[in-house]
């Protein structure tokens, strides 16, 4: 039987995506002789300098494998296991790590049902009464992802609100940050506008899903949060030998306007997909389009046709909503014949 080639483009993930040319570049300048490993090298060095220009010099910075990795080992450092975080119900940390985050930092999570992905204070509240009681686990840590799991992003004041309640109650700010370039993009801010500056006490820095191949960094705004985080990585199964490889492709990131570049076209090509989507009255946008993510729903019949050629994701079932992710990758061409499809097939 002769097989189908595979999709032009894939809609259902920025993952899915290659790896930017000038990330590829850097890999391979950095590919000559031998250096010390594990991090102790001049390549990672001028790497966390990078981070400390983005994010303040008084941070410390340490770069894992993947985005699970840097969620689950940064929310370790945060915790003791009675305590608990407070996430959205969509939330990466609670629907797509394969319970990771419960296993290894031995906490719960507390889940919260939030139509739009973010958090608020008045979602969070109720999870206070058992405070001092031995029997409930006890909230230590709010965990939002920036931009959120919907395609969302937190305003300013939004994450400013929700630092504010956490060390209100002693509780601290975790953020996801898996697409944190697309959401500074988005509100046209620098990275440390959305973050440090707002009182958000760890960061879970993404590079893989703006076009990175693999890596990610753990960014703690207070050094004293990180005094044991190197034993938990290596603990953690997260200290890559060969770090410059990393090292490499966040300065090529972060030390020019490569980050910004590549937010910027992918939410360019989610806004451009949603301009189409709304022409058509046989389908809805449900979720506002704030970043590099599409949600719209369509006749449930109709979506196993478009996927033999454009491969996403069925984000809910029961009400036949689709998303569809853009990339740094992504073309207007590809909008173009996505759409014609969708509209030759959607009658």
């Amino acid at each position: 039987m002769k097989t189908q080639p595979p999709p032009r483009r894939s809609f259902a993930s920025d993952n899915n995506a290659g790896v930017h040319p000038e990330i590829i570049e850097a890999i391979s300048q950095v590919n000559q002789g031998h250096v010390i490993a594990y991090g102790d090298d001049h390549y990672t060095e001028r790497a966390v300098t990078q981070f400390q220009k983005h994010f303040g010099k008084d941070i410390a910075v340490y770069f894992v494998f993947g985005g699970t990795g840097a969620n689950v080992l940064g929310l370790q450092a945060l915790l003791k296991s009675y305590q608990a975080v407070v996430c959205a119900e969509t939330a990466h940390i609670n629907v797509d790590e394969c319970g990771a985050p419960e296993k290894f930092t031995g906490c719960k999570l507390l889940s919260v049902a939030t139509p739009d992905g973010k958090l608020r204070e008045e979602l969070i509240e109720p999870f206070l009464h058992g405070v001092g009681f031995e029997h409930h686990v006890q909230p230590g840590v709010i965990s939002i992802s920036q931009a959120t799991e919907m395609g969302t992003v937190y305003k300013f004041e939004e994450v400013k609100a929700l630092a504010n309640f956490a060390h209100k109650h002693n509780m601290l700010l975790h953020m996801d940050g898996a697409r944190i370039a697309n959401a500074a993009v988005s509100l046209n801010t620098t990275l440390r506008k959305i973050t440090g500056d707002l009182g958000v006490d760890v960061l879970s820095f993404g590079g893989t899903k703006n076009g990175m191949m693999y890596g990610e960094a753990v960014v703690f705004f207070d050094k004293k949060r990180a005094a044991d985080f190197k034993y938990i990585r290596k603990q953690g199964m997260h200290l890559p030998s060969k770090m410059r490889f990393i090292s490499a492709q966040f300065e090529a990131l972060l030390s020019g306007d490569l980050w910004r570049r590549s937010a910027a076209h992918s939410n360019r090509m989610a806004q451009l997909l949603a301009q189409e989507i709304k022409r058509m009255p046989q389908v809805q946008l449900t979720q506002p389009v704030d970043a590099n993510g599409v949600f719209f729903t369509m006749p449930k019949k109709y979506i196993p046709v478009i996927q033999q050629k454009y491969f996403f994701y069925v984000w809910n079932e029961e009400t036949s909503e689709v998303r569809l992710m853009t990339s740094f990758d992504t073309t207007e061409s590809d909008i173009e014949d996505f759409v014609a499809l969708l509209k030759r097939t959607v009658k």
